[in-house]
C-alpha cells in the first residue's frame, strides 16, 4: 500500500502543476450551461485566487459579466507515453469579478502576471483588456488513480483524500 499523502505534499504537487501548466480552461456559464474557454493565468499566494486577463470583446468576459460562477480547470499535458486518467489536473470553482486598477493589490498581481507572461504587456493597454480576479471556494485535485483530494479556501493548506462513495450492493 502507498504512503497516504500530507497537505504539504499536496501542496506541492497542485503548486508544481501549476508552475508547470501556464494556461487553464476558464469555464462560464452560457445560458445555464458549461462554457469552456483557453486562458493565462497566475495564482496570488495560494489556490483561493487567480488572475486571468480578458477582453470585454471575448464571450467568456460577457458571461462572467452576466454571472460571475467560474471554474478554473488545470491539467497535465498529455503525451503517448503517459495514461491519459493518471494526468495531474485539479479544479477550482469559486466566483469572478473584474480587479479595478485602483484597488491595493493590482500593481503586484499585474506585475506577477507579466512576468510570467511578458507578451501580454502591451494588451494592459487596450482599452478593452481587464484584470479579472477569481475568488475560488473549493478545490478538486487529482494526482493519480485513488489520489483524489479537496480542500476549501477557509482551510486552504489543507488537503483531505476524496473518498469514494461506493453505491450499495446489488440484491440480484
Amino acid at each position: 500500500m502507498a504512503e497516504a499523502l500530507t497537505s504539504q505534499d499536496v501542496q506541492q504537487a497542485w503548486s508544481a502543476l501549476a508552475r508547470e501548466v501556464r494556461t487553464a480552461v476558464l469555464l462560464t456559464m452560457r445560458n445555464g450551461r458549461p462554457f469552456g474557454s483557453h486562458v493565462s493565468y497566475v495564482f496570488g499566494s495560494d489556490w483561493t485566487n487567480a488572475y486571468v486577463h480578458l477582453s470585454r470583446l471575448a464571450l467568456h468576459t460577457r458571461h462572467l459579466l452576466a454571472d460571475p460562477q467560474v471554474s478554473l480547470f488545470i491539467a497535465e499535458p498529455d503525451g503517448p507515453e503517459k495514461n491519459p486518467l493518471a494526468l495531474r489536473r485539479i479544479n477550482l470553482m469559486g466566483q469572478a469579478a473584474p480587479l479595478s486598477p485602483h484597488a491595493p493589490s493590482y500593481g503586484e498581481c499585474k506585475e506577477r502576471y507579466l512576468s510570467r507572461f511578458p507578451q501580454a504587456e502591451m494588451m494592459f493597454g487596450f482599452g478593452d483588456f481587464a484584470l479579472w480576479e477569481l475568488r475560488l471556494e473549493d478545490a478538486h485535485f487529482v494526482l493519480g488513480f485513488g489520489q483524489a483530494f479537496v480542500s476549501t479556501a477557509a482551510t486552504a493548506a489543507t488537503w483531505v483524500h476524496q473518498k469514494v462513495e461506493r453505491p450499495p450492493a446489488s440484491k440480484d
